[in-house]
Parts: structure tokens; sequence; C-alpha cells
């Protein structure tokens, strides 16, 4: 399995014939271009997990990818096209398998209705397992070797992705979400989820294509 962290939320994961795109929002364009992708899936309606301006033009540029979203997207985003996922659902793609968990996007304010959010957890013969949560810290799927770390959002706190990094308790990891930090709040999230979690963390930002060990 290979990973890169294309900004924000979005993340391309690789295995052997297949090529899938994770939120494609707007709090990042390196994902802008991509073709020859086989699914792109979206974990909720929020613009920075889907850009409605862009994301159609990466649905067209890709006809023969599956377009897997939270079923919210479907109404609030005109991709041209889509199937919904539901949380507690499977789908194969190829020799990958992704199992979509939660159901719930994280409360941001008590007066601010939720909405939906699936977690998507990666797995497939011979490689490790992915998790890449979304907006949420609820669903903590067990057997996770690599997470998908939030570094932060207006509905999380230090204390919570700490907790949640523990109770996940992937070994490797890297952070996502990033796209409201400067370098100082990275470097504070980066420093406290590796020292007090099991997970090694990586920072993938400019890295390219990623191979957990």
């Amino acid at each position: 399995m290979r990973i890169t962290h294309l900004g924000h939320a979005a993340v391309l994961v690789e295995t052997p014939g297949m090529r899938v795109l994770v939120d494609p929002g707007n709090l990042s364009d390196e994902w802008h271009g991509l073709t020859d992708l086989d699914a792109i899936l979206i974990t909720h309606l929020h613009p920075d997990h889907v850009d409605p301006a862009q994301a159609p033009a990466l649905v067209a540029a890709n006809p023969q990818a599956r377009v897997l979203v939270e079923p919210g997207v479907l109404d609030a985003v005109d991709l041209g096209r889509g199937e919904a996922i539901t949380a507690d659902t499977r789908v194969e793609l190829g020799g990958l398998s992704v199992a979509a968990v939660g159901g719930l996007h994280a409360v941001i304010h008590r007066d601010i209705p939720r909405i939906g959010n699936v977690g998507l957890v990666f797995s497939a013969e011979g490689e490790p397992t992915f998790f890449h949560p979304g907006d949420a810290l609820a669903a903590v799927p067990s057997g996770v070797d690599v997470l998908a770390v939030p570094a932060y959002g207006p509905w999380a706190a230090m204390k919570e992705t700490v907790d949640f990094a523990r109770e996940v308790g992937a070994s490797q990891g890297f952070l996502i979400h990033d796209g409201l930090l400067n370098e100082r709040g990275l470097s504070l999230v980066f420093n406290r989820v590796r020292d007090m979690t099991p997970c090694a963390l990586t920072d993938l930002r400019g890295k390219g294509a990623w191979t957990p060990a």
C-alpha cells in the first residue's frame, strides 16, 4: 500500500491495480488534475472534504472511477454521478475492501445540526489496514495499522485527538485535517500525538507516496 497526503483531508491510497482518492476538498489543490483513479470516496458533505467547484471536474476526468459518498453528499453537491455508502456497509474495489463506519459527524456545537459522516477502513490481503475517519472520532475500528489523525477541527480538542489515537491503537500514522493550522500548531499536535500515543507519526506533507512499514 502506498499513501499520499494531498493536503488537508485529501488522501490517495494505492494498492496493486487500485488508485483511490479520499476527500477532494477545497483546502487543497494537490489533487486537481488527477486521472486514472479507480474510485473517489467522500466521507461527508463539508466543502473541505468535497469541493463543490472542482470535484465535478475530477469526477468527469475519471469516467471509469466509482464515486462512493456519504448519502448527504448526493443532495448537497452536483458531482454528476455517485453511489451512497452508508455506515456498517462494505464495498469491494478489486482486491481492496472498504468498510464504512460511524455515521455521524462530530458535534461542532449543540446549536449546529449534525450531518452524516462515514469513516473509511481500507484493507487488502498482504497490506496494512488504513483508517481515514473523516470528521469524527467516535468510531474505533479494530485491527487498524495506519491511522490518518485529524490534526485540528472546530469539533475536536487535543484531549480527544490523543484519546482517539490511543483507542485505535495503530502503530503508524500521519496527520490530516491540517489546513487550519500554522506550522507551530502542526508541530504541537504532531509532538503530542507522537509522544502520548502508540502511533508513530510520519510527516507526509510534500513527501509524495509513502509505503508504511
